[in-house]
């Protein structure tokens, strides 16, 4: 799945997160762990949080989006690129998921929501988002099945 949509520039993501405690969450936490995550496009650089940083296999939390890649299903890494590429260019809120394959030869399935924010200013602009980590992981050489 791979989604880029116009950003409604009167409700961000920044400004909506649920509070601690809410019993959605709870539930949510039952099934997976999420974190979050954010881009300067000034430099490219994108932060990700503890858990992110060791699931996509990296030292530092601090990255480039091709190192970030690097894990990711081998099929999905072009749609990726090109969707964090129209991001960039024009404030976007976008989503996508794939399979990041573990040293071990397991896979994780992620889930990435984001947003792109500040294209249209003087600003260079900054992206943020949140990974979703389902608390299961696939053998080696299991993929998702998807149904229309």
């Amino acid at each position: 799945m791979f989604k880029i949509a116009r950003a409604n520039l009167n409700t961000s993501f920044a400004s909506g997160l649920p509070e601690e405690g809410d019993g959605d969450s709870y539930v949510s936490s039952q099934f997976s762990v999420s974190e979050g995550w954010v881009g300067d496009l000034s430099n490219g650089v994108i932060k990700l949080g503890e858990r992110a940083t060791m699931l996509h296999g990296l030292d530092n939390p601090e990255c480039g989006l091709l190192s970030m890649m690097r894990c990711y299903e081998p099929n999905d890494r072009a749609h990726i690129l090109e969707l964090f590429e129209q991001a960039a260019t024009s404030s976007s809120n976008f989503c996508y998921s794939t399979t990041i394959i573990l040293g071990s030869g397991q896979r994780q399935p992620v889930f990435c929501i984001g947003e792109s924010d500040g294209l249209e200013e003087k600003s260079t602009g900054s992206m943020l988002g949140i990974f979703v980590f389902p608390r299961f992981k696939l053998a080696a050489g299991a993929h998702l099945r998807s149904y229309s």
